[in-house]
């Protein structure tokens, strides 16, 4: 693993903590905003007007738009409800990690990609944290918050995977023009499931507070943030950016206990344990087990024959 200049690394915590906070930003937009408008307005706001400006990926469109439909509508909206529904800021960060595990579960039935024993027990690693959560469903957690949250996750999994397909393309240039996909669904559903009426009193009384919250969920979460995230994977190995996405979850649940007064039971710290240890397991335990064994071989092979 490559060493990161010290400006770097500072990009790099800087990416994490925003997309930590954002977490704390959607709560204090659902306070105003029901779920299926927000996610339509956030997508608006990250299409418009870079889609004008970026060169559309070079991802057929029927791809393009599932990418788009899967990553964004269905993720963000099913994250959204979930947390309008009773699933805390921090408590959401931390969940929606399992779609870690379903992208590595799709991969393997999908792609064909080998699972390694290590990924495994990472995998039932998180699944023992995330049925801590489950076990404390009422407070910060609702059953169909915690069911909600899980279904974006697993649609974040599923879009992963698709877009392993896609090839090498613009990160940003991706999000721009896969959004596309996500307002004609948004809207419908806001008109279906949350009523004109709640549309109209919700935009007509927006606060200041909301706005602001809104542009950082649009402008710091997704410009900003993805356009230095991508800037990094272009300057090092990807081995050496991505673990920065593990402390994502940890900077969630310290944000919100700051920014909302969430409460940090012993519970979470067990869940948080379990779930990043499974985290740490998928993501460094592979290239770490190759190491060992690369090492076992050249120390037998140097070993003098008895």
């Amino acid at each position: 693993m490559s060493t990161l200049p010290i400006r770097h690394l500072l990009v790099a915590l800087l990416v994490v903590a925003i997309w930590g906070a954002n977490f704390v930003a959607i709560k204090i937009a659902l306070r105003e905003l029901p779920p299926f408008l927000l996610c339509a307005i956030r997508f608006i706001l990250v299409a418009v007007p870079l889609v004008f400006v970026l060169p559309r990926p070079a991802v057929p469109v029927r791809q393009l738009a599932l990418y788009g439909f899967t990553m964004f509508a269905l993720h963000f909206g099913f994250l959204f409800l979930g947390m309008k529904l009773g699933m805390s800021a921090g408590l959401a960060s931390l969940t929606l990690q399992f779609q870690v595990f379903v992208t590595l579960a799709l991969a393997a039935f999908v792609l064909k990609e080998r699972i390694q024993p290590v990924q495994i027990a990472g995998a039932l690693t998180a699944a023992a944290g995330f049925a801590v959560v489950a076990l404390h469903t009422g407070g910060d957690v609702s059953v169909a918050g915690l069911f909600c949250v899980l279904l974006g996750a697993s649609s974040w999994g599923y879009a992963n995977v698709l877009s392993k397909r896609f090839g090498r393309v613009n990160p940003l240039g991706l999000v721009v023009w896969s959004s596309l996909a996500v307002p004609l669904p948004m809207l419908a559903a806001s008109f279906v499931f949350e009523g004109s009426a709640l549309i109209v009193q919700s935009l007509s009384s927006v606060s200041t507070t909301t706005v602001l919250s809104v542009g950082f969920i649009v402008y710091a979460s997704t410009h900003v943030a993805y356009s230095l995230w991508s800037w990094l994977l272009s300057q090092h190995p990807a081995a050496t950016i991505a673990p920065f996405t593990l402390l994502v979850p940890v900077l969630g649940m310290m944000s919100s206990a700051i920014a909302l007064r969430e409460s940090l039971p012993g519970w979470k710290f067990q869940a948080a344990v379990l779930v990043l240890t499974g985290l740490v397991l998928n993501v460094f335990g592979p290239r770490f087990l190759a190491h060992w064994q690369t090492r076992w071989r050249a120390a037998r092979q140097e070993a003098p024959l008895p």
